[in-house]
């Protein structure tokens, strides 16, 4: 069986500015390793070997980041470059030749981290003959995203309260953002909008024929799409919360061997990059200091990143 992965990575990253004015989301630094590193990393293990990015915002830096940490893993690296995005349909309309010769297309959001028992999940899309399989989680304590609901045999019949046919006895799923998809399914992707959405525009039809299923799983998973999610990932990372095994990476250190801290600083539950400097007086606590990061003295970085000359608080929405 031949599988194709393919990294969304053409959004702008809106929650997470100022930082994505900087770098583009799937490429941040989490714990040192580009983010776009650990979802290659989570697909060279179930057995793939090729993969398309799709590009738009920083477009340039997004693709030497991908094709670098591609490089390193022996992995095929595609670039699908959308002048204009094209949504999560749209971009796989867009990306179809290079998307060719796949018996799966597994499709993952570039700004999620996600341990994900991928090969046990090829299995069981393959099995259930449906078109689409979504990856799902119990939905997580106070969270507000849009829920999957499915019926009693696993079939998605709701997604957003709105899109699909509904139905009596459902229940309420997340969606961590990986589908499985039939080659079959890329037919149906319409030519028109020119952006469209798989879970609005393409799948709705196709509910009621149980064509799009579920498949409940567990693992963590953090979508990185904030401030205060980016930090949790570092610092969940940081404290080997994360089962690094999956993505191929060995537990990173917190400080870089390069990085300098000084006597007399205070330093925290914090994540600093390479070149940092920490000089005496200064404080870093539940923080992140991006590669190349130098405090001035007596300086605190408190519940914050401090990228460069940037220094971004990680509330919570």
């Amino acid at each position: 069986m031949t599988v194709v992965g393919m990294i969304l990575c053409a959004g702008l990253g809106t929650r997470l500015r100022p930082l994505t004015g900087r770098c583009p989301k799937p490429a941040v630094p989490v714990c040192g390793v580009p983010l776009v590193r650990y979802t290659l990393g989570l697909l060279h293990g179930a057995g793939v070997r090729r993969v398309v990015v799709n590009v738009h915002h920083l477009p340039e830096r997004m693709a030497a980041e991908a094709r670098a940490a591609a490089a390193a893993l022996g992995l095929e690296l595609l670039v699908s470059r959308e002048p204009v995005i094209a949504g999560t349909g749209g971009a796989l309309r867009q990306a179809r030749p290079l998307l060719a010769g796949a018996d799966v297309v597994v499709v993952v959001n570039g700004d999620v981290l996600f341990d994900l028992a991928l090969g046990g999940a090829l299995t069981a899309h393959a099995a259930s003959g449906a078109l689409a399989t979504m990856a799902l989680l119990a939905m997580p304590p106070g969270g507000r995203y849009a829920a999957v609901e499915l019926d009693e045999g696993g079939r998605v019949r709701r997604i957003a309260g709105r899109f699909g046919p509904g139905g009596p006895g459902l229940t309420s799923w997340h969606f961590p953002g990986v589908h499985l998809l039939s080659p079959a399914l890329l037919d149906l992707i319409p030519a028109e909008p020119f952006e469209l959405d798989v879970n609005r525009h393409v799948y709705p039809p196709l509910m009621a024929r149980g064509l799009v299923r579920g498949l409940v799983t567990t693992g963590y998973w953090n979508d990185l799409g904030a401030p205060d999610r980016y930090l949790a990932a570092n610092l969940d990372v940081a404290a080997g919360r994360v089962p690094l095994h999956r993505f191929g990476l060995a537990q990173p250190a917190g400080l870089a061997p390069d990085a300098v801290v000084e006597a007399g600083a205070q330093v925290k539950e914090a994540v600093i990059g390479a070149g940092c400097r920490v000089p005496a007086g200064a404080r870093v606590e539940r923080a992140v200091l991006w590669p190349g990061t130098v405090l001035a003295p007596g300086e605190a970085v408190v519940d914050a990143i401090a990228a460069g000359p940037l220094r971004v608080p990680a509330r919570a929405d």
